[in-house]
């Protein structure tokens, strides 16, 4: 776990995960505590806008297992379900993000989704380099879930709990889950982060919500971390 630990780089890139940031009508950019980001314009489907051809994915409903297609009519109906598609094929990833939520941009973030009215409504994902070949070479999901919450996914003066740390299999690739609680002086946020390695990198997703709204969005969460996959990348 020392290399985990002690990544400067992990750290600085996920740190911003447990600080609300307010939008104003017409906002467009902020800073907090020196964290920058930008208020991406409306947009058509994240699947369209990088590049085309991508593989789509799908979300049914909002507490529905998740199912994977990869056809127009996909993304048609992952609106209807209340979810949208993102597959970036450059850095060999997928998820689905509840319909409204806004992209903005956030320095050191590969991806980052939030409502923009509770802003610990988010979802964004963040890639380091590593020489490992499997999540595992870092630790059981238990270990892992301590180091980032403790060292990278909340601030210090946060008082944190891990409520489960699990481990998925898909199509031959380990992934951990874990979900934790962070508490701050004036809120606390309840999260679900999922974590893997593929394509030389070191990937997480984080996402999550308010605690008082977490009865309400706990189930789409839970899609979002469950959708998270990733693919390898040709050159």
């Amino acid at each position: 776990m020392a290399s985990l630990q002690n990544s400067p780089t992990l750290h600085r890139t996920l740190f911003h995960n447990s600080f609300p940031q307010k939008h104003g009508s017409g906002f467009r950019s902020s800073r907090r505590d020196g964290i920058s980001f930008i208020v991406k314009a409306s947009h058509e489907p994240s699947l369209s806008q990088d590049e085309p051809g991508r593989r789509q994915m799908l979300a049914i409903g909002a507490t529905a297992p998740l199912v994977f297609l990869f056809d127009q009519q996909s993304i048609s109906f992952a609106a209807e379900s209340g979810f949208q598609p993102v597959v970036d094929r450059k850095d060999g990833y997928s998820f689905v993000y509840p319909f409204g939520w806004q992209e903005v941009v956030i320095e050191g973030q590969d991806k980052v989704f939030k409502d923009v009215i509770e802003p610990l409504e988010n979802v964004s994902v963040t890639m380091i380099p590593t020489g490992k070949q499997d999540i595992k070479e870092f630790g059981s999901p238990e270990e892992v879930a301590a180091t980032l919450i403790k060292k990278v996914l909340a601030p210090p003066n946060q008082k944190t709990k891990i409520i489960k740390a699990t481990e998925r299999d898909i199509d031959g690739k380990v992934y951990y889950q874990f979900e934790f609680i962070a508490q701050a002086p004036n809120f606390t946020r309840h999260a679900l982060s999922a974590v893997s390695i593929g394509n030389g990198k070191f990937y997480t997703l984080t996402t999550g919500a308010n605690e008082r709204r977490w009865g309400k969005m706990k189930d789409r969460l839970q899609n979002i971390v469950d959708s998270f996959k990733l693919f390898n990348v040709t050159a």
